[in-house]
């Protein structure tokens, strides 16, 4: 009686882990992941107790999935200058627009087609498209929308362009 027990669990375990892990791999891949943040370059945003402390960010990987951002919205995205690496860092511009940098090789760029301008909160210490340029639009990874840890810090992350980082033009205009 026992074995058949026995034997009944494990069956039902692993047709359980057979469906649970699946499905897990799906949710984290296209709909939402969590991670934690590193750095100061975002700072006051996340992280604003420097190196001390981490936040932890929801990571909404379906609001992406059209490449659809807006300005001021904080996306995680592979770094363009390490494949192995995700940056994440606020949408200062999108295609079309036209930027003021804050020290890239010109001062005005035009955003191109399939791109986007992407900078840290914490100027100066923040690599990012004043280092490497407009970004493409594949290399999107997510938009943080939460931040869950510390609790002290739960908060929807809304958009929010400053107005000195605000395009010189955009095709809206």
């Amino acid at each position: 009686m026992t074995t058949l027990h026995g034997r009944r669990y494990i069956r039902a375990f692993v047709s359980g882990f057979f469906v649970a892990v699946p499905v897990t791999v799906t949710l984290l891949d296209r709909v939402a992941c969590i991670a934690r943040v590193e750095g100061v370059s975002m700072q006051p945003s996340l992280n604003p107790g420097g190196r001390n402390e981490s936040d932890v960010v929801l990571l909404n990987r379906w609001r992406i999935r059209n490449y659809e951002v807006q300005r001021g919205d904080i996306v995680s995205l592979v770094s363009p200058k390490n494949p192995e690496q995700k940056i994440i860092k606020r949408v200062i511009g999108l295609e079309g627009d036209i930027v003021k940098t804050a020290g890239y090789k010109t001062r005005f760029v035009k955003i191109p087609n399939g791109h986007m301008w992407v900078e840290g909160d914490h100027h100066g210490h923040s690599f990012d498209s004043n280092a490497f340029g407009p970004v493409s639009l594949g290399l999107l990874h997510a938009q943080a929308t939460h931040i869950l840890w510390p609790p002290k810090r739960w908060q929807r992350l809304n958009p929010f362009l400053p107005e000195e980082r605000k395009p010189i033009h955009t095709d809206n205009d």
